[in-house]
């Protein structure tokens, strides 16, 4: 099994903690993480977006002039949409740009994350989250001692209202639960920063 440096609020190595090889030692698969979080953020358009067809544009009822004889073009209605206050020709309609991913991919997609960050020595574990009152200096004490800069993912346990509280008004941090760890965060950020009841283990990571 792999394994990794545990450390403790002070930023002291601690020993090391095992972890699975299948979560945190596999060949990155670049084409998968690309596909998932491409998929990922897709999901997160609104795709509220919408334009009045000449069907929906009020008013053009009337021909504005005769068919024949005026040495204009024809035209029905001043509601085409080569008129000005026309309605929209292939304009965008409200639609969902969700896309369908199989959880293996997903869960392919995080371990490889994963991997890559264990790989770049990017992977910090602490022996528990320290945090007895929820003061944000206490966040930024802390990420000092560990040595982090940059984007920061930490992964707390929800019931741990402390932790939250800590670090969530921290600009480049984000806080998430085990439940919520995906590929586009871990790969997004710089430093990923487990407790060690948080670390993921089983093969639905």
């Amino acid at each position: 099994m792999a394994s990794l440096t545990m450390k403790t609020a002070a930023g002291k190595d601690s020993g090391s903690v095992d972890v699975p090889d299948h979560i945190f030692a596999i060949e990155p698969n670049g084409p998968v993480m690309h596909q998932v979080v491409t998929a990922q953020l897709a999901a997160r358009r609104s795709g509220t977006q919408s334009t009045k067809t000449r069907a929906e544009v009020a008013g053009g009822g009337a021909k504005p002039w005769r068919q024949k004889g005026t040495g204009r073009a024809r035209q029905g209605s001043t509601r085409s949409p080569q008129w000005r206050g026309g309605g929209v020709a292939l304009g965008p309609k409200p639609r969902s740009y969700k896309q369908k991913t199989p959880k293996k991919m997903v869960n392919l997609a995080l371990r490889s994350a994963l991997s890559d960050r264990a790989s770049e020595h990017k992977i910090i574990v602490l022996e528990q989250w320290p945090f007895d009152a929820p003061k944000t200096k206490n966040g930024v004490a802390l990420l000092s001692a560990l040595g982090v800069e940059g984007r920061v993912l930490a992964v707390a346990d929800k019931d741990d209202q402390n932790t939250w509280l800590s670090l969530r008004n921290l600009p480049k941090v984000h806080v998430i639960s085990p439940g919520e760890l995906n590929a586009y965060d871990v790969l997004v950020s710089d430093w990923v920063v487990f407790s060690k009841n948080t670390l993921p283990t089983g093969e639905g990571a």
